[in-house]
């Protein structure tokens, strides 16, 4: 059975469309929505705007978030973690970044909560290093089905492109709220805070990457004493 989920999170403060297949393939179509139907219908000779976007044999990535610098590092959460992801929002960056990037994120943790359904045969834990350059982060996660969160990225930036940096860290902590796992993210070294949080990005990519992985052997099997997680 494929591990994908396509949902839609509509609120008064964003629209939100997310398609995820965690093993990377062919990405479910994204649910019916009269206010995308609607934009999808503004847009010239049906061409839709992709703004970080990258398609190979074995991923599909596409996000759109209105957001430039969410957009980059969600796309390199997808790549590195071998997800197919298409990701569109509409929210009211007339007032901040706020909303649009925690629901984003809210919703990416739901639909990959979704896609997981169990974690029966799975490796359970991931944790993983990734440099940028000068920056080096460490990610540790647990598909435990018990949301908790601690980040500590050091950014001094206010902004980087149009993300507020106190917003990359609320980013991780909302996702880990509804995807219903333990996450650990730090930063361990880095001069430039693009570096700081893209390599932050990435190493939570492969440590999600190892913890989704089946355990050969284990097959049916819940890594657990208690005998179950979700």
């Amino acid at each position: 059975m494929a591990r994908s989920a396509s949902l839609n999170r509509d609120t008064n403060e964003t629209k939100i469309q997310i398609s995820l297949n965690l093993d990377g393939g062919t990405l479910e179509p994204f649910q019916a929505s009269k206010f995308w139907d609607a934009i999808d219908a503004q847009q010239t000779n049906g061409e839709t705007k992709e703004h970080a976007s990258q398609s190979s044999k074995s991923q599909d990535i596409a996000i759109d978030t209105g957001i430039g610098f969410l957009d980059h590092m969600l796309h390199a959460l997808a790549k590195h973690a071998g997800w197919s992801l298409r990701i569109r929002c509409r929210g009211d960056l007339h007032i901040d970044d706020h909303h649009t990037s925690e629901d984003v994120c809210l919703g990416l943790g739901l639909a990959f909560k979704t896609s997981l359904r169990t974690s029966t045969g799975l490796t359970r834990f991931g944790s993983a290093y990734a440099p940028l350059d000068e920056a080096l982060s460490r990610a540790v996660i647990d598909l435990s089905n018990r949301p908790y969160s601690v980040i500590n990225l050091g950014l001094k930036r206010e902004r980087i492109g149009d993300l507020s940096c106190e917003m990359v860290p609320h980013c991780l902590q909302s996702f880990a709220q509804n995807a219903g796992v333990t996450l650990h993210v730090d930063v361990l070294r880095g001069d430039n805070d693009h570096h700081r949080a893209e390599s932050a990005f990435k190493a939570l990519a492969v440590a999600i990457r190892i913890a989704t992985s089946p355990l050969s052997g284990r097959e049916g099997e819940v890594m657990s004493t208690k005998g179950v997680l979700f």
